[in-house]
């Protein structure tokens, strides 16, 4: 589940989908980080926060961080303890195959219908109903299903069945379900 860290929306993620893995979007994020420094430093803070998500594998994700937090803490203490706080958040999409990381580290599909709502519903101006706002959402949304349906996928078939798909091993003479290893592109 992307999302921001609207506390609500975490309830509610964590009490529907119990054991989720939740990723905080990184555009949201970018923002409540740059928001707690002055304007001449968030340059530099951005691309420093950037280079961890540019990290090829899990494991240099978490070193980025780390490094990143090290030398942010003299300087920017508030901002080190925050990516700290948010680290499990902003780092889960490195647990996904590597070719899913750029649909999975942000909400920007989501941000994207929002905004063809948005633009629909001030070509409107004002609803005689509220059956009528439902009706306008609706076909949105049965435009945006129907696209997915025929055309181009967020996410291709091959790369979701590949996690989907458990490996077996023999250990000790036992069958055991093993979960396949993810980082493999």
């Amino acid at each position: 589940m992307i999302s921001d860290s609207h506390e609500g929306l975490i309830s509610a993620i964590e009490a529907v989908l119990p054991g989720a893995a939740r990723q905080r979007c990184r555009t949201h994020f970018m923002r409540n980080v740059l928001c707690r420094m002055p304007n001449s430093a968030q340059p530099f803070v951005a691309t420093l926060v950037r280079t961890v998500l540019a990290q090829p594998s899990v494991d240099e994700v978490a070193a980025q961080l780390a490094r990143v937090i090290e030398q942010l803490e003299e300087r920017f203490p508030n901002v080190a303890t925050m990516l700290e706080d948010a680290a499990a958040d902003i780092t889960a999409f490195s647990t996904f195959p590597t070719a899913h990381w750029r649909q999975i580290w942000s909400n920007n599909s989501q941000e994207r219908l929002n905004r063809e709502i948005r633009r629909r519903s001030d070509v409107v101006g004002i609803f005689p109903n509220r059956e009528s706002v439902i009706r306008l959402v609706g076909s949105v949304f049965s435009e945006q299903h129907d696209g997915w349906q025929v055309s181009w996928r967020y996410m291709s078939i091959e790369s979701i069945e590949k996690t989907m798909q458990p490996v077996l091993t023999v250990e000790d003479g036992l069958d055991q379900e093993v979960v396949p290893t993810l980082m493999a592109g």
